[in-house]
Parts: C-alpha cells; structure tokens; sequence
C-alpha cells in the first residue's frame, strides 16, 4: 500500500509532501490545476521514462519519493532479496531527476537501475492509463488473470512442471537423434579413427613425460658424464664412502678414551654413511636407466606421433584419450540399433502424455473459472450503464506448436457493446467511456485475486455522469474496500464516495505559479463538491445537493 508521496521541484510542485490512507481517496480540482502532474511524479518513483520537463523551472533537479507499505509475502520481497536490496516492513522508492535529463534510483537507499524500478513499481502500483500497455487491454495478460480466478491454482504450477519435463525430454531425445545421424554418416571415418586412437594408446599427461625424456636425452652425453664423474667421486677407493668409513675407524679407536666426547661425530659420520650409499644407489639407478637402450629417435617418434595424431583431430594430446572413448561411444550407440534412442522416444511420449493430461484439466478448470468469471462481469456491468453489453471470456485452442508452461489455450477478454454483435477484442469494440466502465468492472471483480495493492485511476468517470457516474462511484467505493484505490476525478457523485479527499489547485505569486494540494476537512469537502455541481458560483441548492451526495456515500 501507498504510504506517502513526497515532491519536490516538479513542473509547478515546489515542495509537497503527501500521506495516503487505506480504501477510497480522491483528487478534485480545476482542469490544469496540476493533478496530471502528481501522477507523472508518482510515475517517476515508479520507474517511468524520465522527461527535462518535469523539472520544476529555475529548479537544478526534481525528486519524488513514494513509500510502501510492504506485508511478508508480498513478491515484491523476493525482488529485493534476489538484488540484495535490504528487507524491511517499508519500501522507499526514490527518483532524483536532474534539469539535464539524467536520473538516478534508489530502492530502500541503495542505488537501482529504472528497470528495476519499473519492476518493483509494477508489483506495488496500478495506474489505469497504462493498461493499455501491460494491463486489461493487452490480451497477453489475459490468462493470467483468468488464472488467478480459478478454484484450484496449484493446477496452473503442476502444468508448468509438466511442460518443462516434457521439454527436457523432447530436447535429449533431438540432441540423440542428431547424435546418431552424424555418428552414422561418419561412421565409416569414426572406425579408422578408433582403430588408430586404439594402436596409439595414448595415455593423460604422456605428452609432458615425453617432453621430458625428450630433453633428458637430447643432453645424454653430459649427463651420463655427470652421473659417472659423481660416482666416481662418492664410491671406490678415493671417494666419499671411503673417506667416511676410515674417519669412522679412526674415531672408534679412541672412542673409549674420549668419554662422551666422540659419541655425536661419530652418530653423524655413520648418517653421512648410510645417505652416501643411498646417494650413489640412486646415482646408479639413473645410470642403469640411461643404458635401458631408450633412444632419442624413439621418444621422439612416439611424441611426434601422438601430436601429429592430435592435429588431425584439432585436440589437444592430453584430450586423445577422451576422444578415443567418445568415439567408442558413439560407434556402440549405432552398434546397439538405436536401443538408447528408443527410450528417449519413449520417455518424451510418457512426458507429453503426462502434459497433456495436466492441460486437460487446467483446460476444463478454466473453462469453468470463465463461466464464473464472466457471470460477476456481467452483473457489475448492469448497474454502469451497459446492461446491453455482453462480456466473454474466450478461450481458442492452440496448436501443438504453440503449446507451452501455461496450457493449450489462448484467453481473450472480449465484449460485444450491441445486442446481437459478435463480441470481439475489449479495446477496439468499447467506446472511450465504455472502456472506463468495463476496466471499472473487471477491477472490481478480481480485486479479490489482484497482487497489486494500490489503483490509481485517471478520470475514470470521463464522459459519464448522472446514475452512471454515481454507479462508478459506487464501485470504486467498493473496490476501495479491498484495494488502496486513488481516483482524479471531475465527478461530484464519484468524489462524495471518497473517504480522504485532497483538492489540487494553482497558486499565483508576484512572479511564480505553483500547485498546491490540501486535504479537506468535512465542510470544505461539502464545499468542494458543490462547486463541482454547480461551477464557480456555489449556490446553496449546490450545497444541498453536495450534503446528499456526502450522506448517501456515507450511508
């Protein structure tokens, strides 16, 4: 719910700052007084396309702020926390508008692009000169609504889950089928290039190993020196190992008559002993293993074979073994006869039965939901003046292609306006003040299922008057029951219905002219009313007039 609107230097709107109560509220004034313009301020904070203009003049930029009341489950919550916009019991939408043209938002005073805005602006806010947009008139919309009348809504989710199923199968069993015809036309190519991946044998990491003993055998001769120079120096009669043992016959000689003296050098002489011999076995080894009788040829040869073969199937070395086992997958796919294939099929049938079967009874629900639905239409619309219209829920079957997550049929809102007419699109059948009226009816109706808190309509009682515009005032006192309803109007009989009303009206000084916005008190709203009625000169059967008005609203 709209809690508060607060502007500043917006077209004649220097400062105002606005509280909203819950039901019915009303804007009167003069035309031009300037109560288009609070709609356009609260459009900015709802994310609407910014305009220069707006920007009050003299005025370096203009700034809207609108706060919401926000419930626990209210879905504009999930929006915030998957933008990591902080959660609280009131939303604050805040627009800074700059005489440039540049704007800026911020949600709950962290910085938020328009389209978010926009997208949470949507969720908490309903302005009726927009439907023609995103609202009643579009029939994409149309479903939804309808949707959100049925009995059961948990048919509507069971049928998304079942199509999602079904095109997770639909699309693995195309993916296996392209699978297969590729590998059967490439069959006679995937053969020879498993047969020379099998003789190749390659392993993961060989490349690396190769390389190594590719560059320790390029340097064979110096390091076969090497290891035959270090041997030469750790063993035999002059080396190391010798050195060491004799140092340790020496010490033990006069170990007994050194005390503890000789204990530590000796304990560390005999480790150099035993790390000595482990140096020269492993010195050894590697000696051992340069006369394997492995030649730099044939490493070579295996390296530059296993590149070549990596080339020619435009991988890397490391991946010949990953191709060799995707291709032996393949080649048993078409080996098996198609075995796989025929489950996928299989499994995408059972899947499209299983949707069409959840279809079929979201189908018939809806077909029920619309019979409904159209009756409560029907009947709002007797008291509005078009008892002679005819509202209609269609519902058209589609094609198998244009099947999806939210059924098998297409939803219309259509009205036919004259006895005997074949209803057709709600926009093109319904005059302008017809229009008003339907959109008036349908609001009504579904305000039980809306998810949008707060309506603001436009001069929705525009071209009516008399029973009529009392009936709308009616209506949209109803509506104020379950909603935050704002209405600008220009009817007295719609303005009496108005548990908070506010009177727009300019303000001449020296040099500026500003709007100012008041709320009225119980005899000022009398007053206003009469002047409606009766024009710029209030006569006291205006007044009386007004008095009823007020009572019957209040009755």
């Amino acid at each position: 719910m709209l809690l508060s609107l607060t502007i500043r230097d917006v077209v004649l709107i220097e400062r105002l700052d606005l509280a909203f109560p819950s039901h019915l509220s009303v804007l009167t004034g003069e035309t031009g007084a300037g109560k288009s313009i609070l709609l356009d301020a609260l459009g900015l904070a709802l994310g609407s396309r910014a305009d220069s203009g707006l920007v009050r003049k003299g005025a370096t930029q203009a700034v809207v702020i609108a706060s919401f009341e926000v419930l626990p489950d209210d879905p504009v919550q999930g929006i915030l926390r998957s933008h990591e916009i902080p959660v609280e019991d009131t939303l604050v939408l805040r627009r800074v508008l700059n005489s440039d043209g540049r704007s800026r938002g911020f949600v709950n005073d962290q910085p938020a692009s328009v389209s978010l805005m926009k997208q949470i602006g949507d969720l908490m806010v309903e302005i009726q000169g927009q439907f023609e947009q995103r609202g009643l008139l579009d029939p994409s919309n149309h479903r939804a609504l309808l949707d959100a009348f049925i009995a059961t809504p948990g048919l509507v989710d069971g049928v998304s889950t079942a199509w999602e199923i079904w095109r997770l199968a639909r699309d693995a069993r195309r993916e296996a089928e392209a699978a297969a015809s590729k590998a059967a036309s490439d069959e006679a190519f995937l053969r020879h290039a498993i047969d020379e991946l099998n003789s190749a044998k390659p392993q993961p990491g060989e490349e690396a190993t190769l390389a190594l003993r590719r560059t320790s055998l390029m340097h064979r001769a110096q390091i076969a020196e090497a290891v035959e120079s270090a041997l030469k120096s750790l063993s035999g009669d002059r080396g190391a190992e010798s050195a060491l043992n004799n140092a340790a016959r020496l010490l033990e000689r006069v170990r007994d008559k050194a005390g503890t003296q000789l204990e530590m050098p000796l304990a560390t002489i005999e480790r150099a002993i035993v790390e000595t011999v482990e140096a020269i076995s492993q010195i050894e080894a590697v000696q051992q293993e340069e006369d394997l009788g492995t030649t730099l040829e044939s490493v070579e040869a295996r390296l530059f074979d296993l590149r070549s073969l990596a080339r020619k199937h435009g991988v890397t070395v490391d991946a010949l073994a990953d191709l060799q086992q995707s291709i032996a997958r393949k080649l048993a796919a078409i080996d098996d006869g198609g075995a796989n294939l025929r489950q996928l099929v299989a499994a995408e049938q059972h899947a499209r039965a299983q949707y069409r079967a959840k279809a079929a009874q979201l189908s018939e629900e809806r077909r029920r939901a619309a019979h409904g639905f159209d009756q409560a239409v029907q009947a709002e619309l007797v008291p509005l003046k078009l008892d002679r219209a005819r509202f209609v829920t269609s519902l058209a079957a589609m094609d198998e292609a244009e099947w999806g997550p939210h059924g098998v049929e297409r939803v219309t809102f259509e009205v036919a306006t004259n006895p005997g007419s074949a209803p057709g699109p709600l926009a093109r059948i319904a005059s302008g003040g017809e229009l008003s009226r339907f959109l008036l009816a349908l609001k009504v109706v579904l305000a039980r299922v809306s998810s949008v808190p707060t309506i603001v309509f436009d001069e929705v009682d525009s071209g009516i008057g008399g029973a009529v515009a009392a009936a709308v005032g009616e209506r949209l006192q109803r509506l104020g029951e379950e909603l935050q309803v704002l209405v600008v109007t220009h009817s007295p009989q719609v303005a009496a219905r108005g548990m908070h009303h506010w009177r727009v009206a300019k303000q001449q000084a020296a040099e500026t002219t500003t709007t100012r916005v008041d709320a009225l008190e119980p005899n000022e709203r009398r007053e206003e009313i009469a002047r409606m009625l009766s024009g710029a000169h209030v006569t006291d059967e205006a007044r009386a007039a007004a008095s009823m008005l007020l009572n019957a609203a209040a009755a």
